[in-house]
Order: C-alpha cells, then structure tokens, then sequence
C-alpha cells in the first residue's frame, strides 16, 4: 500500500509539473496546442519528461518504496565487506563510489539505480546477503557496478523517453482522424465527439505502448547480457556464473517497474518479448560461450 501511495502522488506531481512545462513552452515559442506542433511537443514534454523526472527521482523513490537503509558506518563484519567490495569494483571500473544500502525482502537480489554515474545507489537484499556465498553475491555487485558503469539508467531512459513521444504522438494523431471521419461520415453520431477522441487514443495508446515495450526489453535484455560481461571482467566468469545458477534455484524477484529493470533476478513473463531479463540460461550459456 505504502508503495501504490507513493507511486500514485509522485505521478500526480510529475503530471502537474509537466502541464505547467508545457503551458510555459506553448506560449514562448507560440505554439497552438491544437495543432500538430503542439501534439508533438506535447508528446515530447510528457514522453521525455516523465521519464527524466524518474530517473532524476529514481534514488530518493528507490529508497522509500522498498525501505532501504542506506550503509553510512558499517555496523558488523557483512556491512563492511559490502561497503569494501563495491568500493574496489567501482575503482576497477572507473567510477565514483555509490551509495550502499541493503533493504529487507527474502528474495536474492539487487539493483543499481541513479542518474550520475559517479552518484548512483547500490541496493542489496537482506535475502541476497544471507543465502548466497561470497563468491557469489561479489559476482552480483560487479553486475551492478557494470550497470552504472555502462550508463545503462541513463541509456534505458533515453529510449523509453523516445518510445513515449511516438506512443503519445501516434495515439492521438490517429485518434483525431479516425474521430473526424466517424464525425463527418455521421454528424449526429456521438462516436466522433470529445469521448469519442478520447477513448480512441487510450485504445491506441494501451497497443502501441505494448508494442514499444517490446523493444525497450529488447534492449534492456542486451543490457544485461552487458552486465554479466561486465561481471565476469572484473570478478571471473565462474563466480557470475554460480550466481546465476544460485539465482536458478532461489525465489521470484519481488522488484517492481524501472528497479526490476537494473535488478540482478528478473521476474518471468508469458513470453521472452515482454521480459526486462533474458531467461537466466541463456545468460549462463552466454557467459559459458564467453571468451
């Protein structure tokens, strides 16, 4: 509840904030919100805006929405080898010390998550911790590491912002002529009115966002075979490998939306297009085929 609260409010603000962005740009640059142009920028200010505000938000939403306590002054001997192993990571790989924080859920995993590569949060269940080996959850923060080194929070929303603006922009364009022939082919029919415009681009919009969805967990799937490269570079193949198959054997992910995405173990799905994560063998194998 504390998380559908929470999501809910944030929304609402970032929505109230966009309108305003939107209101302040149509009038600089003079731009009828009726028209094309101002369907298209329309489409880009809440396309990309949205998805720029999470990412900006991401961290500070990360740390609410599934209690994490950030690590601050190791209190005992588990808190400073995570706090020791990621801060030798990031220097292998070149970037600024992120945050640690480890939040309680019985599940094995973790996610990185921040919009500055030398700024981000490494978070890490407390079912992580305590059920997997040293070898094995050193493997799963390098995978972590990587994902910020990559850039990959930063990447994801670029593409997602991209995906928004054709989703939002081809549901409504789509929706005013179809509205308008329905109007002009009945005058009196209330299937062409202000409803009718708005149903339609919902129907549009709730297709074409499945459809974008499928490429953007098309690249966050090669992102994670990514990560696992990048695992494997700095701690052994092996050690990312007996994580994976320790993973095989564990519980489902209990992560949600964009922190599923940078998660370690990603949650199943009816079919591999809609997947965030590639099927945890295919990663071993990819890993096995590793030079």
């Amino acid at each position: 509840m504390k998380r559908i609260v929470l999501f809910l409010a944030t929304n609402l603000a970032v929505m109230l904030v966009l309108s305003i962005v939107l209101s302040l740009l149509s009038s600089f640059f003079g731009i009828n919100t009726r028209g094309s142009s101002g369907l298209l920028l329309m489409a880009m200010v809440f396309g990309f805006g949205g998805s720029i505000i999470s990412l900006l938000m991401s961290k500070w939403m990360a740390k609410r929405a599934y209690g994490i306590q950030p690590i601050e002054q190791p209190r005992n001997e588990v808190e400073y080898w995570l706090v020791n192993t990621v801060k030798r990571q990031a220097e292998q790989a070149g970037i600024g010390m992120p945050e640690v924080g480890i939040y309680d859920a019985p599940d094995m995993n973790a996610f990185a998550t921040g919009a500055n590569r030398n700024e981000a949060l490494v978070a890490v269940s407390s079912g992580l911790l305590y059920s997997m080996s040293r070898d094995e959850a050193e493997a799963v923060l390098a995978h972590e590491i990587s994902h910020v080194a990559n850039g990959d929070m930063v990447t994801l929303t670029l593409i997602q912002g991209v995906v928004n603006t054709f989703v939002i922009y081809l549901s409504r364009l789509l929706a005013g002529i179809i509205s308008n022939v329905s109007r002009s082919d009945d005058e009196e029919s209330s299937f062409g009115g202000g409803m009718a415009y708005f149903a339609i681009s919902m129907v549009l919009e709730l297709v074409f966002g499945m459809l974008a969805s499928v490429i953007v967990m098309w690249f966050s799937r090669q992102r994670e075979f990514r990560a696992d490269a990048g695992s494997a570079r700095l701690v052994g193949k092996e050690k990312m490998i007996a994580a994976l198959e320790r993973l095989a054997r564990g519980h489902e992910s209990q992560l949600d939306g964009t922190m599923m995405a940078f998660g370690i173990n990603g949650k199943t799905a009816m079919t591999e297009l809609f997947m965030s994560h590639p099927p945890l063998e295919k990663r071993i194998q990819a890993l096995r085929d590793m030079r």
